[in-house]
């Protein structure tokens, strides 16, 4: 009696499962390769009709592979194969350089000034949390130790004299290029990235997470700047902040701006569901999140590599105004053309 007729579970050798459909592997196999190496415009007419048919084959064929006994050898290579042809078949038409080139000069500033209610509403949190470090600091300096955690504070507080804070800080002198570039300019980074990322996540709380967090820096900023102020060094403090300041914080105040983005369509999901507005909606914020994280590699390097390089007050404001005009100028006016 068969096994069928017994009711036995079926079960096909690996040598018969790959020799009827091998050949046709074979070919999806060597279709792929070429593609990838030369582009889908190198695949004739009969073979562009030809690709799906053979990667839907090659699917089916995983799949039975999946649930009867067969080696792991051939699950591994049907499961490479089938990733390799479905970027292929339905992976984007554009190279790479392309799709980078479009997202900085188009998709990347129009997604900024879809969210620039977002932005002012990020902007007057850090304003708030700035002014309020400030007061608390010309009443009090000892609001320093609550306001400014140790590791950022750097030795600076109460006790610091108005020639510690310009000798050893505003007017320190650069530390070299190694240091510069290649020890300080990357803590800065991975430190503000993780920072800002939070900033960017926790909009999906609604965002007033993200508020707190903007607010928060904001004090701290109140209290640097409150610091220098009573030791009379609030212009030489501003010039030395300006250098990495405009970038860091405009950079942070997208953060900001991304995750409200999120939380709008959290609270208020329009006709959609909450989970479909969120989707809708988290493209264009991941596209700001991702733009801000390329602004803190910038200030990073301006921050690290470049503000004690410039000495003079003057031209530390001229290389601060300089990238508030590029950074204004580039969200507001780039992309325009097909809006």
């Amino acid at each position: 009696m068969s096994d069928a007729a017994t009711g036995a579970p079926l079960v096909l050798k690996s040598t018969q499962f790959r020799k009827a459909r091998e050949e046709g592997w074979r070919e999806l196999e060597a279709l792929v390769a070429r593609a990838e190496k030369r582009g889908a415009a190198s695949l004739g007419a009969e073979e562009l009709e030809r690709l799906p048919v053979l990667y839907r084959m090659t699917l089916s064929a995983l799949s039975v592979a999946r649930s009867i006994a067969l080696d792991r050898n051939l699950l591994t290579y049907l499961e490479a194969l089938s990733m390799r042809a479905y970027l292929v078949v339905y992976g984007p038409r554009v190279r790479q350089a392309s799709a980078i080139g479009r997202y900085l000069a188009r998709d990347l500033p129009r997604a900024v000034r879809r969210a620039r209610w977002h932005f002012l509403i990020a902007l007057a949190a850090l304003l708030s949390g700035v002014a309020a470090g400030y007061l608390l600091m010309r009443a009090n300096e000892d609001w320093f130790a609550a306001l400014v955690p140790g590791a950022l504070a750097g030795g600076r507080g109460p006790d610091s004299t108005a020639a510690e804070l310009r000798n050893e800080e505003i007017f320190a002198p650069w530390p070299g290029v190694v240091e510069s570039f290649g020890i300080m300019a990357n803590y800065l980074f991975s430190h503000n990235s993780f920072v800002g990322i939070l900033i960017f996540s926790l909009g999906i709380a609604a965002g007033l997470p993200s508020l707190m967090l903007l607010v928060y820096q904001g004090l701290t900023l109140g209290a640097f700047i409150a610091l220098h102020a009573e030791r009379g060094l609030l212009v030489d403090f501003l010039g030395w902040l300006s250098v990495h300041g405009v970038t860091e914080l405009g950079a942070m105040l997208l953060f900001g701006a991304a995750g409200l983005l999120l939380a709008e369509k959290i609270l208020f999901p329009d006709r959609m569901t909450r989970l479909e507005s969120l989707a809708a909606q988290g493209r264009i914020a991941a596209q700001i999140a991702i733009g801000a994280v390329m602004m803190l590699f910038v200030a990073g390097m301006l921050e690290g590599g470049f503000r004690q390089l410039v000495q003079p007050t003057g031209w530390r404001f001229a290389i601060g105004g300089a990238t508030a005009i590029l950074w204004l100028g580039y969200y507001a006016l780039a992309g325009r053309r097909r809006e």
